[in-house]
């Protein structure tokens, strides 16, 4: 969803999304279950789940891999999201200050 934002950061700025493992994904559908972000569509096709919307991900949010059996979900590394974050805040508070 462009436009949106968190903590003042245009969300396009931070990488936070999950990923699938279409190895691991035996398409339960537990992730659209536990996701109200519309951040996953089942692929019949495939029988699997797929990312299609990942800037609908909440940041820091990782509920859905924790309901996934088969360890199919992963996100980025939370402590360098942190520290991301931290920069990028840094950032806007400076160009808020100077501008």
């Amino acid at each position: 969803m462009p436009g949106r934002d968190y903590m003042g950061i245009p969300r396009e700025k931070i990488p936070w999304r999950p990923t699938v493992d279409p190895d691991k994904c035996i398409g339960c559908g537990e992730c659209l279950s536990t996701c109200p972000n519309e951040v996953y569509v089942m692929n019949e096709e495939l029988g699997r789940v797929e990312v299609v919307n990942p800037g609908n991900c909440v940041v820091m949010c990782d509920k859905c891999a924790e309901f996934c059996e088969q360890g199919a979900i992963s996100f980025p590394d939370v402590r360098e999201t942190k520290k991301l974050l931290l920069k990028l805040a840094k950032e806007l508070e400076d160009a808020r200050r100077s501008g």
